[in-house]
């Protein structure tokens, strides 16, 4: 198992970036077309991507705009990356007026990296054209 690492640098304020984190409506402008999301430990994290693909953990630790980190899987029968089964942690540097965002998504088995480093790549640009102030538009990787 290995880790995917990505980073952006976001024109946003780590207190505007973190929203798009902890709350659905700022969550679906990047990322899914639905999310619920309890942020608090042990609270539900579960974004709808697309009609097949829905991700689903629980936030174990929120720092206010500073860090985030849940645990992260897919729903249905015979997924690689049950839910639950890897973790993804999120900083929130300060940089000036803007934010250095750092995602680690730990725990993936070694088939599904380059999957998931292709896909939060994709989704961490969409967050900084919408966390900027935006629109990402609409989602060409999810259906």
């Amino acid at each position: 198992m290995d880790d995917v690492v990505r980073e952006i640098r976001v024109e946003a304020s780590p207190e505007v970036v973190y929203g798009y984190f902890t709350e659905p409506e700022l969550m679906t402008r990047w990322f899914g077309v639905s999310a619920k999301l309890e942020p608090q430990p042990g609270g539900l994290f579960r974004v709808e991507i697309d009609d097949h693909n829905i991700a689903r953990g629980t936030y174990i630790e929120l720092t206010p705009h500073e860090r985030v980190v849940f645990t992260w899987g897919w729903e249905g029968e015979g997924r690689e990356v049950p839910p639950g089964s890897t973790t993804v942690e999120v900083t929130f540097t300060p940089e000036g007026d803007a934010t250095l965002v750092r995602l680690r998504h730990s725990g993936l088995p070694d088939g599904t990296i380059d999957k998931h480093g292709d896909g939060w790549g994709h989704y961490l640009g969409r967050l900084g054209v919408a966390a900027a102030g935006g629109d990402a538009g609409v989602d060409t990787r999810a259906g």
